[in-house]
């Protein structure tokens, strides 16, 4: 989430993507971090013992949202 406020601060357009096992922390951290707005999309929990093939369906699921995002 610093990251990706950072970027989003100084001009270049990002999105938080992380598991959806941590939609509230990222929230509590988005207005933290003064920045509740940041643009984040969440994959399905787990993530940490999912498969290679698993993980490509994850991002393959959310590209296009994730596109949208950095456009709009």
């Amino acid at each position: 989430m610093h990251d990706t406020t950072w970027f989003e601060i100084n001009g270049k357009p990002s999105v938080f993507i992380a598991s959806s096992e941590f939609i509230d922390a990222a929230a509590a951290q988005a207005e933290a971090l003064g920045f509740p707005e940041v643009r984040r999309i969440f994959v399905p929990h787990p993530i940490q013992d999912a498969t290679d093939d698993e993980m490509r369906a994850k991002a393959d699921a959310i590209v296009d949202r994730v596109i949208e995002a950095l456009v709009d």
